[in-house]
Order: C-alpha cells, then sequence, then structure tokens
C-alpha cells in the first residue's frame, strides 16, 4: 500500500472557563495513509443512508484514536464509518464537512426585512 499522503487527524476536547462555558480546543496529529475513491456500492448505499462518501483513507491502526474529523488537502471531512481490514490496517470512510449556507436575500427582502432560512 502506498502511503504517500499526508492528512490531519483532528480531535476536539472541552474545557470549561471560569462562567462554565465550554470552550473546544482542536488537537491535530498528522499521519501518512493512502488515500482511494469509495467504491460504487458504497457510494449508492451511503447516500441511501444520507451520507455523501468522499474519500476512503487507510492508515495503520495505532495512528488512529477515534478522530471524527479529517483535513486533507485543505478540505475537512466527518468520518462516518471505519473498517478495520487486515495487517493493523484501518479506512476510514469519509464525507465532506461543509457549513450551513446563506439563503441568496434579494435587494426586495432586504427592504421589507422579511428574510427566512429554509
Amino acid at each position: 500500500m502506498d502511503r504517500s499522503n499526508v492528512i490531519n487527524l483532528i480531535s476536539e476536547t472541552y474545557t470549561q472557563d471560569s462562567i462554565g462555558q465550554h470552550i473546544p480546543t482542536e488537537t491535530t496529529k498528522q499521519v501518512f495513509c493512502d488515500v482511494r475513491s469509495v467504491s460504487r456500492a458504497e457510494w449508492f448505499d451511503a447516500g441511501r443512508d444520507g451520507f455523501k462518501p468522499s474519500y476512503v483513507f487507510v492508515m495503520f491502526r495505532p495512528d488512529y484514536s477515534g478522530e471524527l474529523v479529517v483535513e486533507f488537502e485543505g478540505k475537512r471531512y466527518g468520518v462516518y464509518r471505519t473498517y478495520v481490514g487486515r495487517n493493523e490496517q484501518i479506512e476510514l470512510y469519509t464525507e465532506e464537512k461543509g457549513g450551513r449556507q446563506m439563503p441568496e436575500v434579494t435587494q426586495n427582502e432586504q427592504q421589507n426585512n422579511t428574510v427566512t432560512n429554509g
């Protein structure tokens, strides 16, 4: 297996500040992996379950500690399932993460202040 790609595994922990708010802190770990496309069957099955598969990242199992976010080439991907293979390998099946899209606002809606989120 070619492990020439580098990804960031991102975990999030929370600390409490002086007024009791939970403040998230990200921890990043770089690992070498093999990047693969998802199979047609995986794409279909995951799509049926509401996921939009992007990549499969294959790495050494000891490098993975349950992180749910992967960063690859400047984009973040969420891990929706894993598969433990032979020879201490683990496959991370991911989908692209994205923020909420803001609705387009027409000039009329801005004047009337009647913008709704759809």
